[in-house]
């Protein structure tokens, strides 16, 4: 256990460093979602006078949504790189460290949660300009569940590159699942505005239990059912990653 955390922490360094060093990427990472805050956001002021929209004002609801999307979209494409140091033969000379192999990628997904969180954290803070008014208990539970999720897809999306070997092939397998899962989650809009049909196959989807989970904790609903439901589904899809991402990284070396 001991050797598998240091070799966790050395790839999590080199894995940091070269992030750091591409501030271009920081850049455009942290202006999305507060491009979508400040553009989508006020919008969604009259909108949450429409009966059916969920308790609480339109950044209670708007900024969790975003929280997520952050989570899910911020760590699905963390891939790309993965192709391209397979390519290069960074991983393949890895592989003939005595680094344990599952370290080779979770060293790198607590990369992408640091970068992740810290992204969770500024987006909040631009949240307040806007009147978005917070608990720090209710903060930190909320970025705990967007933890999860990065790790989940950052995991999937290692395994995917991986296994997929190909930017080609991997840019319209995350954008096959993207849509589904931006649309049947509520991230943007309630699903509760939507037909029932469409709420019924929402229903299905675990990120929208996620959604509505950080929607709860921001109204101070920690203990409720949504909130124990949503954390519980973030926990099994991070098990469930892990287990797939460890299984590509283990498969490359045989």
């Amino acid at each position: 256990m001991k050797q598998y955390v240091h070799d966790t922490m050395v790839v999590f360094r080199r894995a940091m460093t070269i992030a750091l060093r591409n501030p271009v990427w920081i850049f455009v990472s942290i202006f999305q979602p507060i491009l979508y805050l400040t553009l989508f956001g006020p919008l969604l002021e009259r909108v949450a006078q429409v009966p059916g929209f969920p308790p609480g004002d339109a950044w209670l609801v708007f900024v969790p949504g975003l929280l997520v999307q952050l989570g899910i979209f911020g760590a699905s494409f963390v891939g790309f790189g993965i192709v391209a140091e397979w390519r290069e033969g960074v991983i393949e000379r890895m592989m003939a460290t005595p680094a344990r192999r599952t370290a080779l990628i979770t060293g790198r997904v607590l990369r992408d949660v640091v970068m992740i969180t810290a992204q969770g954290l500024i987006l909040i803070g631009a949240g307040f300009l806007f009147g978005l008014r917070v608990s720090a208990l209710e903060i930190v539970a909320t970025l705990g569940i967007i933890a999860l999720l990065a790790a989940a897809f950052s995991y999937l999306s290692y395994a995917a590159g991986l296994m997929l070997k190909s930017e080609d092939a991997l840019a319209p397998l995350i954008n096959m699942f993207a849509l589904p899962i931006l649309l049947l989650s509520g991230i943007l809009l309630p699903m509760a505005l939507a037909p029932r049909w469409l709420q019924i196959f929402s229903d299905f989807n675990p990120i929208k239990h996620v959604v509505d989970a950080t929607r709860a904790i921001f109204r101070g609903e920690i203990m409720s059912y949504d909130v124990m439901l949503g954390s519980g589904l973030a926990l099994l899809i991070v098990f469930l990653a892990a287990f797939v991402g460890n299984l590509a990284i283990k498969n490359q070396s045989e």
